[in-house]
């Protein structure tokens, strides 16, 4: 197997193992708690130590990946990510499990933003398209297939296991990347930005896990109010200091690209759609449907078969099309079926809602791998450190925004029909209002230029030069659209 495929499975092996970590330990909370003697709410803290310390720690990943090497750190991500599952294993009280917990939390942060550097780093930019199909499928399978798994091995084994299929998943990653993957590193690294580190990791911290905790009733809401205000404001501060430092932790000139920047923008508003579903569509199955937390797990595993089905047809797709065009449609399409979950009810045939979910994982996966590429289309080779940590900061973000929303939605609507408890008519304003917000979307989108990132799609825009033209404007209204093998028309 050559390099443009296996190293894209070698980053996409440890993605999944760190997006299906964060998950599979929902279903198991009450077993853990029972065992080393705590509440199920007090163990929370683990999930949340969990998501502080990711956001904290990810805005420092693209530097250390530079002045160390990408696959040394990509590597000891991995190895920090499997001492922690080794601890989580091995706790025996709270304290322990949130530090271990914290400790997965710091190898997560690196192993994401990373593992992009390595694939930018090592396939050349016309199969992005591919090998980020292959990394888009652990963010969309991970969070489906985690609660259902998590609940089987507690179910049938032990909740210790849960932690423990890490290190051999780890131990082959580790091997895999050291044989297969380059030792690239930048040869001038640049002085570390400690202050803006400490305001990015500040601000993205606050507003992620104030976010992420919003709608869980873990917090009071004043706590919550205070955290996200908190990060907001160090949030404004670093956006100050980075104009004034030439070297930022969080590169947001990079902004001035129009690809990255619809990438980022756009990104985020479809993103929020995606970071609730994992939260909505459970509870629906579960608390709405009354079905065990395996078969919920079975229905809302089909979004993944869409996604994988996907990855074989999405390079195809996105040169046929362009992205512009992709993205700009495929962001209503998608955030069509989204919104389609706000019609299952009760008596909804089961095989209807897997056919949905399914179709709609198609879509969904294909809009992320179209946005993931066009991310890094037109950035600049020594520019990618800092493009891969500003995405994963935003797309940090994005998720913990959708779970704060969908939760929002629901329990505003629970409030509002004066209930008690969740019931399954409750969900559908949630699903309506993320969905609304992914379909948005597409005005960032459909503002790029018509050839964007062509040299990564292998779309390229061909002018029929006219003579008789007085002004570029004209000109530039004559091109054309054509694929890569067409021939040039003169």
């Amino acid at each position: 197997m050559n390099k443009e495929r296996l190293v894209p499975l070698i980053v996409a092996a440890a993605l999944f193992m760190e997006n299906m970590d964060s998950t599979v330990i929902a279903t198991s909370l009450p077993a853990i708690a029972a065992d080393i003697g705590a509440s199920p709410l007090t163990l929370k803290l683990a999930i949340t130590s969990y998501l502080l310390s990711l956001a904290v720690f990810i805005p420092a990943s693209g530097w250390t990946a530079d002045r160390f090497g990408a696959r040394s750190v990509f590597s000891a991500a991995i190895v920090v990510f499997m001492i922690g599952s080794i601890g989580c294993a091995l706790s025996s009280s709270v304290t322990d499990f949130v530090i271990a917990r914290t400790l997965q939390g710091v190898g997560g942060a690196m192993m994401t933003p990373v593992g992009r550097l390595v694939l930018l780093r090592s396939i050349d930019k016309s199969a992005l398209v591919n090998a980020m199909a292959w990394v888009t499928v652990p963010a969309l399978i991970g969070p489906v297939v985690g609660p259902p798994l998590g609940g089987f091995i507690t179910t049938y084994f032990s909740w210790h296991w849960i932690f423990l299929i890490n290190i051999p998943v780890g131990l082959i990653g580790i091997f895999m990347a050291q044989r297969y993957i380059d030792p690239i590193r930048s040869d001038n690294p640049e002085r570390f930005d400690l202050y803006g580190m400490v305001l990015a990791g500040i601000g993205v911290g606050g507003i992620a896990f104030g976010l992420s905790v919003a709608g869980l009733n873990l917090l009071p809401w004043t706590v919550v109010t205070a955290l996200i205000g908190a990060g907001s404001v160090s949030m404004a501060l670093y956006v100050m200091h980075a104009r004034r430092t030439d070297q930022p932790v969080l590169d947001l000139t990079l902004l001035r690209l129009p690809t990255f920047r619809a990438s980022i923008h756009g990104g985020f508003l479809f993103r929020v759609g995606v970071g609730a579903m994992p939260f909505l569509l459970p509870l629906l199955m579960q608390v709405g449907f009354g079905l065990s937390p395996f078969g919920s797990g079975l229905v809302t595993f089909s979004s993944a078969v869409g996604a994988i089905a996907m990855k074989t047809l999405a390079a195809r797709i996105i040169r046929a099309f362009g992205f512009r065009n992709i993205m700009t449609v495929n962001a209503v399409v998608s955030s069509i079926f989204l919104a389609a979950c706000a019609l299952f009810t009760v008596t909804t045939p089961l095989l209807l809602i897997m056919i949905i979910l399914v179709v709609g994982g198609f879509f969904r996966s294909l809009q992320f791998t179209a946005i993931n590429a066009l991310t890094y289309a037109d950035v600049e080779p020594e520019r990618m450190s800092r493009a891969t940590t500003l995405a994963s900061v935003n797309q940090q973000l994005a998720i913990s925004a959708g779970v704060a929303l969908g939760a929002f939605s629901v329990e505003t609507t629970m409030l509002f029909r004066h209930g008690t408890e969740l019931t399954a008519g409750d969900f559908g304003s949630g699903f309506l209002v993320v969905s609304l917000l992914s379909a948005m979307s597409t005005f960032y989108f459909m503002r790029l230029s018509a050839d964007a990132g062509h040299q990564v799609s292998g779309r390229r825009m061909v002018i029929i030069s006219d003579p008789t033209r007085e002004s570029e404007a004209e000109e530039e209204a004559s091109r054309e659209t054509v694929t890569a093998r067409d021939q040039r028309i003169s």
